[in-house]
C-alpha cells in the first residue's frame, strides 16, 4: 500500500514517465533537487523550478516527468497540454527530414516521427495528436495515427453518461471527436447550437452506443426533461450575470441569436421559457425576460 503523508499526498511507488508523479524531495545538488519514488529511483528537478520555501527536504511534490534531449527522465512543475495517453491540439514549431516537433507546453518540444504522420506537417499549423511512449527507447512521442488506440470495450457506457471530448475533425455529418481519451464518437450538425472547431474540448452526453464500437454524442442531455433542466439553468445563470438582470429575448426572438447567446434551439428555448414563467422564476415583458 502506498504511504500517506504530508497532507494526505501519496508517494508514487515508482516514477511514471508522461504522467504527474508525487515524489519526495530527497537531496540538493548544484543542478537541482533529486526526487525519489517509493522504489528509491530518482529524477532531477532542475533549479529553474525550485522554490526553496515551498519545497523543504522530505516534502512531497506533484511534478510531471518527461524525457530530455538525451532521453533521460526529468521532472518539472509545469504541466503539458496533454499527458501520456491523452490528446492535444499542438502547433508545429520545427520540421526535419525525420519528423516534426510540436509545442506541448514544456521547454522541450514533443517529437512526432515521420512514420506517425498521416500528412505532411507544416510549421505554424495545428494538429490533433495523441501522446505516446516508446518502451524500447524510453521516449515520449506524439502520433497522428490514432485509430489503433480507440477502445472497443463499451462496458459501462450508457445513454446520457457524461463524457469529456476533444474535437478531432469536421465531416459532412458533423464532427468526429475523441471521448474520454479512448472512444471514437460523433456530434451531428443538426444537434449543434454553438460554434465548434477542431481542438475544442466539450462536455457531451451519450445518445447511443453503436455496434461498430463508436458513440453518437450530444452536447445536451438526452430526454426532454434533462434538456429543459439544463436549459433552465443556462437561462437563469445568464440573467443573474446580466447587469440589469434582464435580457432582450422573448418567444419571438431570432433563432440564430438564441443559438448564439444561449446555445440551444429556438424550440428548446421557448419550451424552457414557458416552464420558467409558470414557476415564476422569470418575468416576460413585451421585449425582454428578467428576474422577478
Amino acid at each position: 500500500m502506498p504511504e500517506k503523508k504530508n497532507n494526505e499526498k501519496i508517494l508514487n511507488k515508482k516514477i511514471s514517465i508522461g504522467e504527474i508523479n508525487t515524489l519526495k524531495v530527497e537531496r540538493d545538488t548544484d543542478f537541482g533537487y533529486y526526487l525519489t519514488a517509493g522504489d528509491f529511483n530518482e529524477v532531477l528537478l532542475p533549479n529553474i523550478y525550485i522554490m526553496e520555501d515551498e519545497m523543504p527536504m522530505g516534502s512531497l511534490l506533484d511534478v510531471f516527468v518527461y524525457t530530455d534531449s538525451e532521453d533521460r527522465p526529468v521532472a518539472t512543475t509545469k504541466m503539458p497540454y496533454a499527458k501520456l495517453g491523452e490528446y492535444g491540439y499542438f502547433t508545429v514549431v520545427d520540421y526535419k527530414s525525420y519528423g516534426a516537433f510540436v509545442n506541448w507546453g514544456l521547454p522541450k518540444d514533443l517529437f512526432v516521427p515521420l512514420s506517425q504522420q498521416k500528412e505532411h506537417f507544416t510549421i505554424g499549423k495545428k494538429y490533433l495528436l495523441r501522446v505516446c511512449f516508446d518502451e524500447q527507447i524510453g521516449r515520449l512521442f506524439a502520433t497522428q495515427k490514432i485509430g489503433k488506440y480507440f477502445n472497443r470495450d463499451m462496458k459501462g457506457l450508457h445513454q446520457n453518461k457524461e463524457l469529456d471530448v476533444i474535437v478531432l475533425a469536421k465531416t459532412p455529418l458533423g464532427y468526429k471527436v475523441v471521448a474520454d481519451n479512448q472512444y471514437e464518437g460523433m456530434l451531428f450538425n443538426n444537434e449543434i447550437f454553438e460554434n465548434i472547431k477542431i481542438g475544442d474540448r466539450k462536455k457531451t452526453y451519450i445518445k447511443s452506443v453503436r455496434k461498430d464500437f463508436k458513440l453518437d454524442l450530444s452536447l445536451q442531455p438526452i430526454g426532454i426533461k434533462a434538456k429543459v433542466d439544463e436549459a433552465k439553468n443556462s437561462i437563469t445563470q445568464l440573467l443573474t450575470e446580466a447587469d440589469s438582470g434582464e435580457l432582450l429575448f422573448t418567444y419571438k426572438s431570432d433563432a440564430d441569436e438564441i443559438k448564439k447567446v444561449f446555445g440551444m434551439s429556438k424550440k428548446n428555448f421557448k419550451r424552457t421559457l414557458t416552464e420558467l414563467i409558470e414557476s415564476k422564476s422569470i418575468i416576460l415583458t413585451e421585449k425582454s425576460i428578467k428576474l422577478p
